[in-house]
């Protein structure tokens, strides 16, 4: 038992807001939820709940993730933490956002229909709860940064992908279009990447290759002193 030598101070609710993206027919998409509950009830808002006593931040954003999506091992970091003292108009509550990164393709629709779960595109989100939707634009220039200078993006595909597809991606993040001869020769200085002898059939009648993400390679791309960068 934890000894309660700050029994004399104030005591908050803290709670973890997940911001879920996910990536569809060239745009990026969030997953938004009908509030269950009082206050804001059938108002939309992100993915959440509360901390429990002997769990961590953490612990408790992967028990809202994998609630919601029914899936292990997802990609997410840490946005901020919110605490704004009339921010919740149900209690004082301090919450700490994560962002992360979904397969949609992976998503079970059934989820949908049980939380009356919506996938927005970050262009038409509606008002949310609270400051949910501050939660996003802070996530959203965070993935921005990352992708920049991480290869964190790669998390968004199931193994392999197209390089229309990859720079389809980048455009719906950035929210502006990128020179395709400058986007792939950066990728092609790295040398990260990996042909494979497969096409895509379903977008063209040419079809594009399938490429896949050499994570050894970068590993030592990074003992090399090298940086990613796009």
């Amino acid at each position: 038992m934890i000894p309660t030598y700050y029994e004399n101070n104030a005591h908050f609710l803290i709670a973890v807001d997940c911001i879920i993206f996910g990536f569809r027919k060239k745009e990026l998409h969030v997953l938004l939820t009908r509030r269950p509950v009082e206050p804001l009830k059938n108002e939309w808002s992100l993915m959440g709940g509360f901390m429990e006593e002997n769990e961590s931040l953490t612990r408790a954003a992967e028990k809202v993730l994998y609630r919601y999506t029914q899936q292990k091992n997802i990609y997410m970091e840490q946005v901020a933490a919110y605490g704004e003292v009339n921010r919740d108009i149900g209690d004082r509550v301090i919450s700490v956002a994560f962002y992360a990164l979904v397969k949609m393709e992976n998503f079970d629709t059934s989820l949908a229909r049980k939380f009356d779960a919506r996938w927005i595109n970050v262009k038409e989100l509606p008002r949310l709860v609270f400051d949910h939707n501050q939660m996003v634009y802070d996530a959203l220039r965070l993935l921005q940064y990352k992708v920049s200078t991480k290869p964190v993006i790669f998390n968004f595909f199931d193994e392999k992908f197209t390089l229309p597809a990859l720079q389809d991606l980048y455009e719906a993040i950035y929210q502006m279009p990128m020179d395709k001869r400058n986007f792939r020769k950066k990728l092609g200085t790295m040398d990260l990447l990996d042909k494979l002898e497969i096409k895509d059939k379903e977008s063209s009648k040419r079809g594009a290759y399938f490429y896949s993400f050499n994570r050894e390679r970068y590993e030592v791309f990074l003992s090399e002193g090298k940086r990613f960068s796009l």
